[in-house]
């Protein structure tokens, strides 16, 4: 397969995840009407539409659909061979799809992103956050739309999939000064079946940590405020009338908020890293790995 091909068929599958030209040629940082016309270009080869476009929406087709994962094991095979040329020079080169979480207890992402890129200045990292939390970094690793993903595991982790625990933290039960659990000296989970909760969506990592203790115990918690975003839920607790379970750290940030302690077993939440268990990895995507791993264990 020659350059061209193989061109046309990064630009497809960027415009396959992005759902978006305009979004696909910043990605590609191509201009539009290049990544259109390789698309149009690879639509006659095949002899079909790959995607529904009209002014407002774009949608695979069931061709495009179908050609998707073969366009992904190309593109990975491609660059298995271009990582056997560079390890003969052993400078890293390409890119590197990492999913990642609004908290990540213990990992400075910041600090790992910025040793990795001084490092690897040829190769390219995009991090992702999913509006699904971790179950939408599974679905992503395991269709191929992302290389690794720090994600958080409260069951066991699904078939196809490597996954090692990098750091664990406890969830903290919280409320605001004028809440009536603010002068509690301790709590059950079964003293809370009639609190209001504010938490993150279902499949989020912390969600489900809590949301599984109270299966347990047969209690369905209320949550009629579910908040993408620590912020926005933080200033929900101190109008005083919702409670929520965070991260100790993010418990830690927000001074103003009462933190009431939770007898019993503890609520842990782990910060895991993930990857594919059988699509081989780039050289860039180990590398990456092997810093986040340094970054807890250094």
């Amino acid at each position: 397969m020659d350059e061209m091909e193989l061109r046309q068929l990064e630009y497809f599958v960027a415009v396959a995840e992005e759902l978006s030209f305009t979004k696909a040629s910043r990605r590609l940082r191509v201009v539009q009407s290049g990544v259109s016309t390789a698309i149009r270009a690879l639509e006659r080869e095949v002899g079909a539409a790959l995607f529904d476009r009209d002014s407002r929406h774009v949608a695979l087709t069931d061709a495009g659909s179908a050609m998707l994962p073969s366009a992904r094991a190309t593109l990975a095979a491609a660059r298995a061979a271009s990582d056997a040329v560079q390890q003969q020079s052993g400078e890293l080169h390409g890119s590197v799809v990492m999913g990642s979480m609004l908290s990540t207890s213990g990992i400075d992402v910041a600090g790992v992103l910025g040793r990795f890129h001084r490092a690897n200045p040829a190769v390219r990292v995009r991090v992702l956050y999913s509006p699904s939390g971790s179950r939408g970094h599974v679905h992503a690793l395991l269709d191929g739309t992302i290389d690794v993903a720090l994600a958080s595991f409260p069951r066991r982790p699904p078939a196809g999939l490597t996954v090692e625990v990098l750091t664990e933290e406890r969830l903290r039960l919280v409320c605001g000064p004028g809440h009536p659990l603010a002068g509690a000296t301790g709590v059950r989970l079964d003293d809370l079946a009639e609190v209001i909760f504010v938490d993150f969506p279902e499949g989020w990592g912390t969600r489900d940590v809590a949301d599984i203790a109270f299966d347990r115990l047969g209690y369905h918690r209320s949550v009629p405020l579910e908040i993408p975003d620590y912020a926005t839920s933080a200033a929900l607790i101190r109008q005083g009338h919702v409670a929520a379970f965070l991260p100790g750290t993010v418990a830690a940030s927000f001074t103003d908020l009462v933190v009431v302690p939770v007898l019993g077993e503890p609520l842990s939440w782990n910060v895991s890293l993930a990857g594919s268990a059988s699509r081989p990895l780039s050289r860039p995507a180990l590398a990456l790995m092997a810093e986040l791993r340094r970054s807890v264990r250094g």
